[in-house]
């Protein structure tokens, strides 16, 4: 059996073309950023929220 006819043309693999791999990188990017825009807006507003810690004299 041969499979010689692999070897001929732009094999796409799993995930497609190159275009693909940078639409979806890019659209992954993006996606990563609004997350962590999202923790980075979580955090502050945790932060404001937060008591001033008290020190205890001995």
């Amino acid at each position: 059996m041969c499979h010689g006819h692999r070897r001929h043309g732009r094999r796409r693999g799993r995930f497609g073309s190159r275009q693909d791999w940078l639409r979806r990188l890019e659209e992954y990017q993006r996606d990563l950023e609004q997350e962590l825009a999202d923790v980075t807006d979580v955090l502050k507003r945790l932060r404001e929220d937060q008591p001033e810690p008290q020190t205890v004299r001995i």
